[in-house]
């Protein structure tokens, strides 16, 4: 029987992609760095919920070389967190200057990118009341 491992993201930047999945509340599981590959994996995991994972893949530049610059974030879809309160979480993202393309207005969905440009949708578990601001907040951007 199959069993769900993890979805992995390419990363230009691994420091603020963790930033931003630890401002959702995930939190790193492991590491593994290839000195012959040139590459990172990072694995984050929302804490009892191990078994659900994003990787990371950080492909190490040349020598001398930025970072590639991956575009196209929204041709891969979305991640989807469910999480503990959708307006809180909206907040700590909004205090830490990541935008928020759609707000939760309805108390139960949120959308969200990476600092790679990677859709993340946000879910409360039912619906909570609606409340300003994000009752009536209007959509920033694609989602």
């Amino acid at each position: 029987m199959p069993k769900y491992l993890h979805t992995m993201i390419r990363v230009s930047d691994p420091q603020a992609t963790i930033a931003f999945f630890e401002l959702i509340g995930l939190k790193e599981q492991r590491r593994l760095e290839s000195e012959q590959g040139r590459f990172t994996l990072i694995f984050l995991a929302a804490p009892g919920d191990e078994d659900a994972q994003v990787e990371l893949t950080y492909n190490w530049p040349a020598e001398g070389k930025t970072p590639e610059k991956y575009t196209g974030g929204r041709n891969f879809g979305h991640l989807a967190y469910r999480v503990e309160n959708i307006y809180d979480t909206c907040q700590r993202l909004m205090d830490a200057g990541i935008p928020i393309n759609r707000p939760p207005r309805d108390g139960h969905m949120a959308f969200v990118r990476s600092p790679d440009g990677i859709s993340v949708e946000l879910l409360q578990d039912g619906h909570l009341p609606p409340q300003e601001p994000w009752a009536s907040m209007p959509n920033t951007g694609e989602w």
